[in-house]
């Protein structure tokens, strides 16, 4: 028998006798002590004796790995949830704005690991749920923070955002540190197009990673491009620190074939001739690169000086016009107003650019250079074929195109 406290007030001086037989009293009409409850029957059925609730704890633990309020934590390789005694299902992990970290729940539900690395110097709060074999809950919520790199590094990408480019333009990531964890960083960078295609990455070295479907983008193709470097290690004690979208525009599509030998210059757009034009390319001793090379910058007007490139004092033209580059080592198509009219289209007499006929200044548009600059993008192609040189490193200016594809993707 359950003995209940009398509620109220009691009078001092009330015999012993008679306060028992009110305890007894109270006891009988609490119904066994259930309160709110139905009678004696349903003290029958355990529902009563008030020493069981019904409840029991979960067995499922959940653990979180870092501690709760670590501090410098690695931004990859530590992040692990996992559950014992059940499994988990609910996991969320945030910062403080809110952005959710992506992650890979293990089929039997007893783990959780990230999909990336961690963003560095940020806190992120853990909220935790796992269900035993009875489906009751366990959760566990938890905070830490990661670490703040003394070492950084960012990548300097082309082309930039907001701009149409021409069909053969890459996506060029220049690295300002030297690149070891290359599978980490390729990873973090993510470049995806409307209509799809597959892209693919490609490094020169530790310091550049270039990016570009199998052949040339469609006209009209967005690309997208979503750096994730904050938090990457790119090598040893070396961190990312950007993270940024770029887009761009693929615009129509333009491809100029340079014969060098013919001397002549055809332009095609959107699969017709548009402009045959006469041209000078590299000389017997200076000859012009064969193979596909793309626009990388452009110049109305520009000096070049030989010394630049290893031709000594040869030259040094202070107002170059309408000059777009096509290699890192020098080589442009540019107009050209110093030699005489005669010799486009007849023979070849330059350091090894592509020289078309221009006037001084750049102000006349009638020119066939000052037409073929305008007509240009950055990114347009320019394929140079029957020049007695060799064919054109595929890390010497955006121009991977000169790479086949089971190369560039091995």
């Amino acid at each position: 028998m359950n003995l209940q406290p009398i509620r109220g007030r009691v009078r001092t001086g009330l015999p012993a006798l008679l306060l028992g037989a009110a305890l007894l009293l109270t006891s009988a009409c609490s119904g066994g002590g259930n309160a709110g409850g139905g009678g004696a029957n349903d003290g029958a059925k355990g529902g009563g004796g008030g020493a069981k609730t019904g409840t029991e704890a979960s067995k499922a633990v959940v653990s979180v790995k870092p501690d709760d309020g670590s501090k410098e934590v690695a931004t990859s390789g530590v992040l692990k949830i996992t559950s014992s005694g059940g499994k988990l299902t609910t996991v969320t992990v945030a910062d403080t704005k809110g952005n959710a970290v992506d992650g890979k729940l293990a089929a039997d539900g007893a783990s959780w690991e990230p999909a990336r690395h961690l963003a560095s110097a940020t806190e992120y709060k853990v909220h935790a749920v796992a269900k035993d074999e009875a489906g009751r809950e366990s959760a566990k919520d938890t905070t830490f923070t990661t670490l703040t790199p003394q070492n950084t590094f960012v990548g300097h990408y082309t082309p930039e955002d907001g701009t149409t480019v021409g069909v053969g333009m890459p996506v060029s990531i220049n690295f300002t540190r030297g690149i070891t964890n290359t599978e980490g960083v390729e990873k973090a960078i993510t470049v995806t197009t409307e209509p799809s295609v597959p892209v693919e990455g490609h490094w020169f070295g530790n310091d550049r990673l270039d990016f570009r479907p199998e052949k040339y983008w469609a006209a009209g193709t967005k690309v997208t491009v979503r750096l994730a470097l904050d938090g990457v290690e790119g090598r040893p004690g070396v961190y990312g620190k950007q993270t940024r979208t770029v887009t761009f525009t693929v615009g129509r599509s333009q491809v100029t074939t340079v014969d060098a030998s013919a001397h002549t210059m055809q332009v095609v757009r959107d699969g017709q001739v548009l402009k045959d034009i006469p041209i000078t390319a590299g000389a017997p001793s200076t000859t012009t690169y064969n193979g596909q090379m793309v626009i990388s910058e452009k110049y109305k007007v520009t000096r070049m000086n030989g010394a630049t490139v290893g031709f000594g004092g040869e030259y040094d033209i202070s107002d170059v016009p309408h000059a777009m580059r096509l290699s890192q080592s020098g080589t442009f198509v540019h107009g050209n107003y110093w030699a005489a009219s005669s010799t486009f289209g007849s023979e070849n007499v330059s350091h090894g650019c592509v020289g078309l006929q221009d006037e001084r200044g750049a102000g006349d548009d009638s020119t066939p250079a000052a037409w073929f600059f305008n007509e240009s993008l950055i990114g347009d192609v320019v394929v140079v074929k029957n020049s007695k040189d060799k064919q054109i490193a595929p890390d010497n200016g955006l121009n991977g195109w000169n790479m086949d594809w089971a190369e560039w993707t091995k």
